[in-house]
């Protein structure tokens, strides 16, 4: 029987919407009915997906272009009233529980840095599927949101990993560019919120197109 490779990355950082957890699809159509409701123009799925990953406030500011900004705190309840709705509806992508309890066991630390608020992922973390799981978390209202570093920087600073052993994984360019701005490495999955054609600008070390891949490829290579 031969040994697993030798371990690469210390530090694994997940994203959460589109990584992890299956609700693209989900945030989109909330964005949308959001603007709508304050009486903005109708967002694209494009447009929608784009933002993504921001923090809150960020990303509907983003999809609104129109709006006035007077209007951005009703825009962000309006958001929230739909999302809370649907909330209980999303789950995990296939695979992702298994791919996290391998790379546990082989000895990784793992976080999350979402654009989601800490209550939401508070929210989220707390059944009993995720409930330690993870050694820390970043969320956009509580420090800077993507692409600013600070997520990763402070993660990396509480779990004692410097940057080169540091690897940070996403469905988003925002998620890609967040690791560049720390120095660390990252990982694109393509099952998310932007097309992987953007990807390339960021170099990633890998493009996953399944949890499978990303699994297999982490194990082997991470």
């Amino acid at each position: 029987m031969t040994d697993s490779p030798a371990r690469r990355f210390d530090l694994i950082v997940f994203d959460w919407d589109g990584t992890l957890y299956d609700s693209t699809q989900l945030i989109v159509r909330c964005i949308q009915a959001a603007v709508v409701d304050v009486g903005g123009r109708l967002p694209t799925d494009q447009e929608a997906a784009w933002v993504i990953g921001l923090a809150l406030p960020q990303a509907l500011a983003h999809a609104a272009p129109d709006l006035p900004r007077e209007k951005y705190p009703e825009l962000t309840a309006s958001y929230r009233r739909h999302y809370l709705r649907h909330q209980d509806d999303l789950v995990l992508f296939d695979g992702v529980l298994p791919m996290l309890d391998a790379l546990h066991e082989r000895g990784h630390k793992l976080a999350v840095a979402t654009g989601k608020s800490r209550a939401g992922l508070d929210a989220a973390l707390a059944t009993v599927a995720l409930r330690d799981r993870f050694d820390g978390s970043r969320t956009a209202d509580e420090t800077h949101g993507k692409p600013h570093p600070r997520m990763l920087l402070e993660l990396m600073d509480e779990l004692e990993v410097p940057p080169e052993r540091t690897l940070m994984i996403g469905d988003t360019t925002h998620d890609l560019q967040l690791a560049q701005n720390a120095g660390c490495a990252a990982i694109g999955v393509s099952y998310g919120a932007h097309e992987p054609a953007h990807f390339d600008v960021h170099a990633p070390l890998f493009v996953a197109h399944t949890v499978s891949e990303l699994r297999q490829w982490l194990l082997v290579n991470g």
